[in-house]
């Protein structure tokens, strides 16, 4: 077998686009002569019935398609970048990595530019969400394949949030509202489960948009000036201390994207910031989860949007996507997988797996009768439409990538809640902006 280069794939682009182009439409590609193993990393899924079907026939698809054997090795999201760092400075490793939020900006020097295959599936498929095109694009060549977002939404106890007052599946609209309710749940001893934690999703997912909602940001539009001490930042951790203390469960400073799921199910939390993947656990398993009167607990859940602030109402779903890496000796297969998979009939059998919990890198997918299934999914239909990301007011570039890495905009908070003074704490993560934005 011929080793494909970097630079050959790079040099052949051109003559593969009308080869991805009809790839997408079919489902279909010319089979190798012989069989080649293409290594795809991804994370371990919320929902294990998506693993399951990769593995036990998606995969096998693939190789009657494309004559390739497919590796899927999964593994807990938090340790996919310490994965691509060793795979980059060995020289050896995985094909494809599946990474998420804008980490593939992070790596652009070292993956293969996939603009065919981008541009191909972009075309096809209605178009990709700005945050696909952000996390995936440098702003001159497609540094990875948008694979699919996970909206962000509340998940929430509709029983306990009636019995203080929402009735009729009504949730608090502004963040004074939220503390209010959190307070008289907590009371009762149902706390809000939330995360301030180094962890890859709920913990950016949550900070972000409540700093943008504040009117605080990390960076004017040029994504160089810091800008993030400002009045609004403060008020924002000042009142993040008090919500903090008053409304959540406050072990939640050491969760993880788990830790909330399994609170929520077992009883001890009434809401928290999440993926779909709570719900979709309950209506797996209806007669494990119970409410306390006996009832399925899936039956208990709904979904709302985080509340709004003075400055605004926002939001921030975590994309992923696909890196073809640099080092990677099996490119032309890799990169034919990656066309395959991402065609409308392939793509639609995992994407109806996810039961709503992911959507689709493109608009298309907003159309799928899948959304006609369950109303408490609704919400996250179009979810994608409203986030911001990482970065914000700027691009969402490698510096940006660095502070989601390091987890400044969450650790301001976290160092607030645990006793320094909302001023420092806004210096402090002011002056690690600094040295990712101006000094990086």
């Amino acid at each position: 077998m011929t080793t494909v280069t970097r630079r050959n794939v790079l040099k052949g682009g051109a003559a593969v686009v009308g080869g991805m182009a009809s790839i997408l439409a079919t489902g279909r590609a010319p089979a190798y002569a012989q069989a080649t193993t293409v290594h795809w990393l991804r994370w371990t899924d919320f929902v294990p019935a998506s693993d399951q079907l990769l593995r036990n026939e998606i995969a096998k698809e693939g190789e009657k398609a494309l004559g390739i054997k497919l590796n899927i090795e999964t593994i807990n999201a938090n340790d996919i970048q310490a994965r691509v760092t060793s795979a980059i400075q060995s020289g050896s490793g995985p094909d494809v990595v599946c990474v998420l939020n804008n980490w593939g900006q992070l790596y652009g020097e070292s993956v293969a530019d996939v603009s065919d295959l981008a541009e191909a599936l972009g075309k096809s498929q209605g178009g990709f969400y700005e945050t696909s095109r952000a996390v995936a694009n440098d702003g001159k060549k497609w540094i990875a394949v948008p694979w699919c977002i996970v909206g962000l939404q509340i998940a929430y106890r509709k029983s306990w949030f009636a019995e203080i007052g929402y009735t009729d599946g009504k949730f608090p609209q502004t963040w004074e509202e939220y503390r209010e309710a959190g307070k008289k749940l907590k009371a009762k001893g149902r706390p809000i489960g939330q995360t301030l934690g180094h962890t890859f999703g709920d913990a950016p997912a949550f900070a972000y948009p409540y700093l943008w909602s504040w009117g605080g940001k990390e960076v004017e539009a040029d994504g160089k000036t810091v800008v993030l001490n400002s009045p609004a930042t403060v008020e924002s951790v000042k009142f993040m201390v008090a919500f903090w203390k008053d409304a959540h469960d406050e072990g939640g400073l050491a969760w993880d994207d788990s830790n909330n799921n399994r609170a929520f199910l077992s009883g001890t939390c009434s809401a928290t910031l999440n993926g779909a993947s709570i719900y979709i656990e309950a209506l797996r398993k209806p007669d494990t989860y119970k409410t306390e009167a006996g009832g399925q607990l899936k039956d208990d859940i709904l979904h709302a949007a985080l509340p709004k602030g003075p400055g605004g109402q926002f939001s921030y779903h975590v994309p992923f996507s696909n890196l073809l890496m640099g080092y990677s000796k099996n490119q032309d297969a890799a990169k034919k997988f990656l066309g395959w998979i991402h065609s409308k009939d392939v793509y639609d059998k995992w994407f109806v797996s996810q039961k709503g919990f992911s959507v689709g890198p493109t608009t298309d997918w907003e159309k799928h009768k899948l959304w006609g299934d369950d109303p408490i999914m609704l919400p996250y239909k179009q979810a994608a439409r409203t986030g911001r990301f990482a970065g914000y007011q700027g691009p969402s570039t490698r510096k940006a990538a660095e502070v989601v890495t390091k987890y400044i905009i969450i650790d301001m908070y976290a160092k607030a809640v645990q006793g320094m003074p909302a001023e420092d704490a806004v210096k402090w993560a002011e002056a690690e902006l600094k040295k990712v934005y101006v000094r990086g």
